[in-house]
């Protein structure tokens, strides 16, 4: 009788550890991801404030010029997400202005969080 008591307990206490642990792994996989993607962020917008410097100085391409002005749309969208991230429920807003964008054919959040395509199909 004491072998069934023990059985009957050890499998879901092991089962629970088990789904912690794998819940844990996508939690800190999810938020290397984020991380990797504010990095890029931080670097691209160095790179615009390094163009935005040549600009005053009158040292700046049209070419320069329209990749600091496509990143500053990307900080400005940053901004907006992160005002969203201030108010209640939070949780269920953002990705519901994030999906909701997806359907209008806006985007959202800052093009380092969406996967590039390098045409390879």
């Amino acid at each position: 009788m004491k072998v069934f008591v023990f059985r009957l307990f050890r499998s879901p206490i092991r089962l629970v550890r088990v789904t912690q642990k794998r819940s844990r792994r996508r939690i800190r996989r999810d938020l290397l991801v984020v991380k990797q993607a504010l990095a890029q962020e931080k670097e691209e917008t160095h790179e615009m404030l390094i163009i935005y410097r040549k600009f005053t100085m009158g040292k700046a391409s049209k070419s320069e010029i329209k990749v600091a002005n496509e990143q500053l749309a990307d900080v400005v969208k940053g901004l907006s997400i992160g005002i969203f991230a201030a108010l209640p429920f939070a949780p269920i807003t953002i990705p519901f202005i994030i999906k909701l964008g997806k359907v209008v054919g806006v985007d959202v959040l800052p093009s380092a969080f969406y996967e590039k395509d390098d045409g390879k199909s």
